[in-house]
């Protein structure tokens, strides 16, 4: 074999070779191709694992690890976040009442809506949920909307107070053309100062701090006599518990049907007054007329900060609110001179007296996050400045709860006789009540229930601070209502006395004369109206009668002899006739 022949050889190999190779790769490729494809049309799975190879395929290992750094961070974030929180609610639950009065942040409203913790009991064909409802309050140093005032709450009270030495006048001469009760001289502070003297803290509410409410999907009726559905049918046995008084309270007060009052619970408002009744209000004068049963009444002598920081809320329902759109008096913007209307639907009771004890009894309901209110039955006229009577009722006595006794009544069966005399309810209704006090130990009043000084309150007035104690009184109160007659006056006593046996709290019951020194009186509509057709009828006079231009003096009746009066008492003159002599 010689070189050529060899060389030849070799190059003819080296040629058949480069197609082979060639061939391979192609092959290869096609197959990568082939791979590829059906990579891309595969199944959800697959894709997730050519996705997840990518990202190690184009990151460095330096760039997972701090994705997984970040990962790790978020969770750990994430789950402190969580125990800061829980942490949070235990501390909240176990606040006593002032921490809680001074806690709750009062700039959104969410904080103010009450908490609620859902039990539920019964058969499983028919589970009947029943929700605790806590009690929220609002108020805060800072907020104090009479921080305003020029004189401060120290220099108030270095001041002197100006009826520090006042006492009663004598009574002025009788005057025969006046009957019945008068207002008496009352010496109130300047308003300013009155101000001043708004105490910086809530009172000490004496032995109980926490009080909640009931609230049931189906209340059941499980006794004769138990009340209303909107008072939620409370037994006997849950009347006498709630005149146990705790520390921590759960009790029956309105509005069962949920936590938050006026929201499908009957007696219901629009939700944007329940907005602005959930706001925090430091004073609020509250009033209202149901049944268009009285004409609305606007207060005088209100002070510039009264006119700018208080409230003034009167309560209408339906029937109400239509009168006055009749007679243009309410608008869009739902005021009535100072009054701001809210209008109520779907009102509990049939008896418009009954749905006027809801706002009277249970404004603290209403109003979760108010310091102090002042109630007015619809026929009143509020003449003083609100700070003015807070200061001389409630913060110079150190009290909570202020009412006027009766001008003329001690005795709660004076009392009912007097209702049932006047036919303000029936009076089978009224006996059973009185009965039922009798036998847990009602007796007529006596000195010897001094220094208690009446049994019986003028309740178209009602002062108060919002604590829990008075809170609790104004609902055992209601619920006496709800369950007996409408007529307040009469369980007044039975509720205070049951309470005060527990705890030392009291009420001050102001004369009746100062009370007509701070709201005037006026009549109801039919009876303004009645009289108002009196004076109309009265005044008129056909003008064919009218012969003198004196209609008092009657002109003199001229008779003749033979005239006789209709009815004389002259006895006729009778001769006998002789029928001989005829």
């Amino acid at each position: 074999m010689n070189g050529g022949s060899l060389g030849l050889r070799t190059s003819t190999s080296l040629g058949s070779l480069q197609p082979q190779a060639q061939s391979e790769v192609l092959q290869a490729q096609n197959l990568y191709i082939v791979r590829k494809t059906s990579k891309i049309s595969g199944s959800g799975a697959r894709e997730k694992e050519r996705f997840l190879s990518c990202i190690f395929r184009y990151s460095s290992r330096r760039k997972v690890g701090m994705l997984i750094l970040a990962a790790l961070a978020i969770l750990a974030f994430m789950t402190g976040c969580i125990t800061v929180n829980k942490e949070n609610d235990l501390e909240r639950s176990a606040l006593d009442f002032d921490s809680r009065f001074y806690n709750q942040s009062p700039h959104h409203i969410s904080s103010f809506l009450p908490r609620k913790e859902a039990l539920q009991y019964g058969s499983n064909s028919m589970m009947n949920k029943v929700t605790v409802c806590h009690e929220n309050t609002g108020w805060h140093p800072s907020l104090s909307h009479a921080s305003a005032s020029s004189i401060s709450f120290g220099a108030a009270t270095s001041l002197k107070n100006p009826c520090k030495d006042f006492a009663f006048p004598p009574p002025p001469p009788g005057d025969r053309r006046r009957i019945g009760p008068r207002p008496c001289p009352v010496c109130y502070a300047p308003v300013e100062q009155a101000i001043a003297y708004m105490p910086r803290s809530p009172s000490a509410s004496p032995v109980l701090r926490h009080l909640t409410y009931f609230s049931e999907e189906n209340p059941i009726k499980t006794e004769p006599r138990g009340g209303s559905e909107f008072g939620g049918y409370p037994s006997l046995k849950q009347r006498n518990d709630s005149f146990d008084i705790k520390e921590s309270m759960n009790v029956h007060c309105g509005f069962v049907k949920g936590c938050r009052p006026g929201d499908g619970t009957g007696f219901d408002i629009d939700a944007a007054d329940l907005r602005e009744l959930e706001q925090f209000h430091e004073v609020i004068v509250a009033s209202a007329i149901f049944g268009n049963y009285d004409i609305i009444q606007q207060p005088r002598n209100i002070g510039e900060t009264a006119r700018k920081n208080v409230r003034f809320y009167m309560f209408v329902d339906e029937e109400t609110e239509a009168f006055m759109k009749n007679v243009s008096l309410l608008g869009s913007d739902k005021m009535v001179g100072i009054w701001r209307v809210i209008v109520v639907h779907n009102v509990p009771y049939t008896d418009a007296r009954r749905n006027g004890k809801v706002p009277k009894l249970l404004l603290h309901r209403l109003f979760p996050n108010v310091r102090y209110s002042i109630w007015i039955d619809g026929k009143l006229q509020l003449v003083v400045d609100p700070y003015q009577i807070l200061e001389r009722f409630l913060w110079r006595q150190n009290a909570t709860f202020a009412i006027s006794r009766h001008y003329s009544r001690f005795d709660v069966y004076e009392e009912a006789e007097a209702n049932k005399a006047a036919g303000k309810y029936s009076n089978f209704s009224i006996d059973y009540q009185i009965k039922f006090y009798e036998k847990e130990g009602l007796t007529p009043y006596s000195a010897a229930k001094l220094p208690i000084t009446s049994d019986v309150p003028e309740g178209c007035v009602i002062i108060r601070e919002h604590i829990p104690v008075t809170n609790l009184f104004s609902c055992l109160w209601f619920s006496e209502v709800d369950r007996f007659t409408a007529r307040d006056q009469l369980s007044f006593s039975t509720v205070r006395d049951k309470i005060m046996a527990k705890v030392n709290w009291s009420i001050s019951m102001f004369l009746d004369c100062e009370r007509r020194n701070f709201v005037i009186q006026t009549y109801h509509r039919d009876l303004l109206e009645q009289r108002a057709h009196t004076v109309v009828a009265r005044s008129y006079s056909p003008p064919a009668l009218v012969r003198d231009r004196n209609p008092t003096k009657r002109p003199p009746v001229r008779r003749g002899k033979g005239d006789r009066r209709s009815g004389s008492r002259r006895h006729r003159k009778v001769i006998p006739r002789n029928r001989e002599n005829a």
